[in-house]
């Protein structure tokens, strides 16, 4: 898939007005991605991207310490100066669009290395047996 087919997606997913304001979006999320992604998920992930966001997310190094789902949006929100909310709105807007691309194997794969709070960043519910 080409990078723009991708920002149209996200564009339409996020309701952005723009297609610049959906390749904003676009590359932070990604970028913050890529640091809580390792291994053969990270690779295979990449593989799956247009150039452009495989590139983006492959450039950053990965996190010591892995971020839960809400940790993940709350600190996207304070890179990028917006609200909880509209950084969890933009974050969904882009992983629903990269989950697409993955496909169902993949993305099982990518939320099983991820801590919780994940699947519904991409789309997904979380179901999570009771204690």
């Amino acid at each position: 898939m080409p990078f723009e087919q991708l920002l149209e997606q996200i564009r339409y997913e996020g309701a952005y007005p723009t297609r610049e304001r959906a390749e904003e979006v676009a590359h932070a999320v990604l970028a913050a991605l890529g640091e809580q992604l390792t291994g053969d998920e990270r690779v295979d992930l990449a593989a799956c991207l247009p150039v452009e966001a495989a590139l983006t997310l492959t450039a950053q190094i990965p996190a010591t310490r892995l971020c839960t789902g809400w940790e993940f949006v709350r600190d996207l929100a304070a890179r990028t100066g917006g609200t909880p909310a509209t950084t969890r709105w933009d974050t969904g807007a882009v992983l629903t669009a990269v989950a697409r691309l993955a496909g169902p194997g993949l993305l099982d794969r990518i939320l099983t290395q991820l801590p919780t709070g994940y699947a519904l960043l991409f789309g997904r519910a979380e179901l999570i047996q009771a204690a």
